[in-house]
């Protein structure tokens, strides 16, 4: 393939979430950057959290991998943008190894078939001796194009423990290395709310956490061994998945608004367009010279009373969109620009005012999951009837809406109508859904 650069990875995977796979990636990033190792990462799936911890521990931006949601095009090119500056890619997965938006698309277990890079399984081994051996075999057999390359058990007790795990998986998946046995370790627990795992950003402990899990690692997994998993895939191209809002682009950047694909701001860069940072907690108003202002998702709720205070966050979101630039919210964002949120007490804050919605966290209700979505409003964004697909995860509810004009039409994963979604307000416009990529054509 012209151009195409061959980028090393290796895909860490488990059966289940809570396998304990993000601390041992972390680990795996720890040691192997203060091995001076050039080591980037990628995350499965359409997950924010994780990648932030990733980027600490490589110093590297961590770009998302999504079967489901991403074109053949834009996960080639992230993979490729993954890859420039790094010896070796390590690609978190999500969820279980072959869970995804059905039962048969969009999992890690599609990521590790279109890469070609191996699947190493973390096993959270307590409660379970041989059975843990079974649990690899079942997982190496379950398809015919993706098996498991090495394994990692974690949280083994006793040396008895690690014998019997080590002579259950001699005999039932001899050809599959075991590349570690980690012990119960104190001090790796990485706290989590509602939405997942507190972000890095508010976790002061981090640092010191990385390099404990990097240390472990170091003492208890073959890396050598690992690294030489690793294989090559042809990638090429650029990150472009949505088209710029503008070009210059203001981005609220901060514990409230920290939900940015790192992959779409990339993308909009590559397309020509500037982007600068500012935090609406620290009542920073977006550039003047901005045409266009993007509020990420995050977690503004658990801030509504500071951001209805920032007066000049507030002025400057109004001014830019009087005068005309483009301003888009998404999740949070997205309530940020509606006329009041209520919080888990019941207080209600005023908001922008730019889009006539009001929400509410006072009585929590989950929307999860993948989204089809066609517009049915011109944006620049894309003009009506453009498709795209993204992701909805919030616990919000809406308590007045419009009127006025709706952005999508939406559907699940498995074509399931969901209705109209989000506002369109001439140049201001958002909604819940945190858009991933464009769709392929038919």
């Amino acid at each position: 393939m012209p151009g195409a650069r061959s980028v090393n990875g290796l895909i860490i995977a488990a059966p289940s979430s809570g396998s304990g796979k993000t601390v041992v990636t972390l680990g795996i990033l720890a040691h192997l950057k203060s091995q001076g190792m050039r080591v980037a990462s990628m995350k499965s799936g359409p997950d924010y959290i994780d990648p932030a911890f990733h980027a600490r521990a490589t110093g590297l931006a961590c770009l998302n991998a999504d079967s489901w949601a991403m074109r053949d095009e834009t996960l080639m090119a992230a993979a490729a943008t993954a890859g420039e500056n790094a010896d070796l890619v390590v690609c978190e997965g999500v969820m279980g190894l072959f869970d995804g938006a059905s039962a048969t698309e969009g999992s890690t277990a599609d990521i590790a078939q279109t890469t070609g890079w191996p699947v190493v399984l973390v096993v959270d081994s307590r409660a379970q001796g041989a059975s843990a051996a079974a649990l690899v075999k079942g997982f190496d057999t379950y398809r015919d194009d993706v098996g498991i390359a090495g394994v990692i058990f974690n949280r083994v007790g006793s040396e008895r423990h690690q014998r019997v795990i080590r002579e259950a998986m001699a005999f039932a998946a001899p050809h599959i290395p075991v590349l570690g046995m980690i012990p119960m370790e104190s001090g790796l627990e990485l706290p989590s709310r509602h939405l997942g795992l507190i972000q890095a950003a508010e976790h002061h402990g981090l640092d010191a956490l990385m390099a404990h899990a990097g240390n472990v690692i170091a003492d208890h997994v073959d890396i050598d061994a690992l690294k030489a998993l690793a294989t090559g895939w042809a990638a090429v191209g650029e990150v472009k998945p949505l088209l710029p809002l503008g070009q210059k682009i203001a981005v609220a950047r901060d514990e409230a608004f920290a939900f940015a694909y790192p992959m779409v701001l990339q993308g909009w860069r590559n397309q020509g367009a500037e982007i600068s940072l500012f935090s609406p907690l620290d009542d920073q108003a977006p550039a003047a010279d901005a045409d266009a202002v993007f509020l990420p998702g995050g977690y503004p709720e658990l801030h509504a009373y500071r951001l209805s205070s920032a007066e000049r966050f507030l002025s400057g979101l109004r001014d830019a969109a009087a005068r005309g630039a483009t301003v888009y919210g998404e999740c949070g964002g997205y309530m940020v620009l509606g006329r009041g949120m209520q919080d888990a007490d019941g207080t209600t804050h005023a908001m922008a005012g730019l889009l006539p919605l009001g929400t509410s966290f006072e009585r929590r209700r989950l929307h999860l999951g993948y989204r089809r979505l066609v517009l049915i409003a011109d944006t620049p964004l894309g003009a009506v009837h453009g498709r795209f697909r993204g992701h909805e995860f919030h616990y919000a509810s809406v308590t007045s809406e419009g009127p006025g004009a709706h952005l999508f039409e939406a559907h699940d994963a498995d074509g399931a109508k969901l209705g109209r979604m989000g506002q369109a307000n001439r140049n201001v416009f958002g909604s819940f859904i945190h858009l991933i990529d464009r769709e392929a054509k038919a």
